[in-house]
């Protein structure tokens, strides 16, 4: 039996990294969801973030923005610390790149910092996420941000 699967493995991470992180985006969007949902919508943005960790054209934004959503499910399910875990490595990633991945990576920040509870914090990181929006270029992609940072209270 051969080690070589008689499939494309890239075609695979590439239909898998796009179609997970789009079914996780249809439960974050649902505020009704089951527990059974929730389970499910944390393993597809897992399986996302995995595959695209597997693919060779991965970028450091992608995998950031894989990250950033990862972070935004923990904050769903109320889990602060594994919401702060994955925000810092969005914001590992995301820094020397373009002010609209960075701020997204402050904005996971400062949601996971408000469902710990922590305020302060919480209004540093969003602080630092609205300067960099100021400096995002593209009016969709900065009415998206501002929309996602004016959310977080």
């Amino acid at each position: 039996m051969s080690d070589k699967p008689d499939f494309d493995t890239a075609a695979v991470h590439r239909y898998f990294s796009a179609t997970c992180f789009n079914k996780t985006w249809e439960f974050i969007e649902n505020p009704h969801r089951s527990p059974d949902e929730e389970l499910t919508m944390l393993q597809t943005a897992m399986a996302s973030l995995w595959h695209w960790s597997q693919r060779e054209d991965a970028t450091p934004q992608n995998l950031s923005v894989g990250n950033w959503q990862v972070s935004r499910v923990y904050c769903l399910l109320g889990q602060a610390d594994n919401a702060r875990r994955y925000a810092e490595v969005s914001l590992k990633l995301a820094e020397g790149h373009e002010p609209f991945y960075i701020a997204f990576a402050y904005e996971a920040l400062a949601r996971a910092e408000m469902v710990a509870g922590n305020k302060a914090k919480m209004q540093e990181y969003l602080e630092k996420a609205f300067a960099l929006a100021e400096k995002v270029e593209d009016e969709e992609d900065k009415q998206v941000l501002m929309g996602d940072l004016e959310s977080i209270k």
